[in-house]
């Protein structure tokens, strides 16, 4: 959401004229042989072997982020026209900065009806894009039931308060066509074939969150299956974790949800030399917790090779993490 030649450019010149070094068209832990479909097979990349880095380097910091989504796998996922959300909006971001022309981007929302599957963050971010470019209606799905507007008694102090609120692209799209554009309890059945290979809706049943099945902790309800029209859809339901080939190449040590293990305050991984922060360490999360998480790691690292460091670790007393490591 920044400003990406002013802001961002120029907090990239800062550290560039600090002496830090940007090498891009890289895919640390891919190679020309990789199956289609598994990475960035394209041509200029430069594919990096994650073992010759860390022989090469004193100390590596992985910062891969949690970037393995979560797909639907339901009759006709097939279809064209369903995306996943980062896919929609990596390439609508990129056309931007490419030649300013957002209406050359290759995933465009203009007169089209679009479902976004999934709330958060990023599918906030598909809604507002979509909506931006001009869509002719917008529906977003949510599997959970709608929070209530205020704190429940089982949701007490200091948890995230789940209640409901309105993020901008909830606002922009009712400021537009009038109602909010979440539907709450809803499960995707089935993507709907238009007879040319893409997609034309979606078949939905609502769910019972008070009434568990045999295999959900929820059940169907009888007689509310119904079809929405859509020609564009977008996935946006959260991440599995970090993407795991670097991992496995350099045999890092993961925890129970594919993370890279790595003690916070430590940030040291399994292997000697090589730290881990941020989403790829902790899982999917906010940015203020990545910056955080950047700034111990910093520390942990200037500790690893200087003997001590009195770099800031933003949370250090909250979590009883050394100021000076030895």
């Amino acid at each position: 959401k920044l400003d990406k030649p002013v802001v961002i450019e120029r907090r990239l010149q800062q550290m560039r004229d600090e002496g830090v070094t940007f090498v891009t068209n890289c895919f640390v832990g891919g190679d020309e042989d990789m199956p289609a479909g598994s990475g960035p097979k394209e041509a200029g990349i430069e594919y990096i072997d994650p073992k010759v880095l860390s022989e090469k380097h004193d100390a590596v910091l992985i910062a891969t982020g949690a970037t393995r989504p979560r797909d639907l796998p339901v009759p006709g996922r097939e279809l064209g026209g369903i995306h996943l959300a980062m896919e929609y909006l990596h390439t609508n971001t990129k056309t931007l900065l490419d030649d300013g022309n957002v209406d050359a981007a290759p995933i465009h929302a203009k007169d089209k009806n679009v479902i976004v599957i999934g709330g958060g963050d990023t599918g906030t971010d598909c809604i507002g894009t979509a909506m931006r470019q001009g869509c002719k209606s917008l529906v977003n799905f949510e599997l959970l039931g709608k929070p209530p507007v205020d704190r429940g008694a089982n949701n007490p102090w200091p948890q995230w308060p789940v209640i409901y609120r309105q993020d901008y692209g909830h606002q922009e799209v009712e400021a537009v066509f009038g109602d909010d554009p979440r539907r709450f309890s809803i499960l995707t059945k089935e993507f709907i074939d238009d007879g040319n290979g893409n997609v034309a809706g979606i078949k939905t049943v609502d769910i019972d969150w008070s009434k568990p099945g045999e295999k959900a902790p929820f059940s169907e309800v009888p007689g509310s299956e119904r079809t929405w029209e859509a020609e564009l859809v977008m996935l946006s339901m959260g991440f599995l974790g970090p993407e795991q080939a670097l991992i496995e190449q350099l045999k890092l040590t993961t925890d129970d949800r594919s993370n890279v293990k790595a003690a916070w305050g430590k940030f040291e991984t399994s292997v000697k030399g090589v730290f881990a922060a941020g989403d790829c360490r902790r899982g999917q999360s906010l940015v203020v917790w990545g910056i955080a998480e950047g700034r111990g790691a910093a520390h942990a690292v200037d500790a690893f090779l200087m003997g001590e460091s009195s770099l800031p670790t933003p949370g250090a007393e909250q979590f009883a993490i050394p100021v000076v490591a030895a």
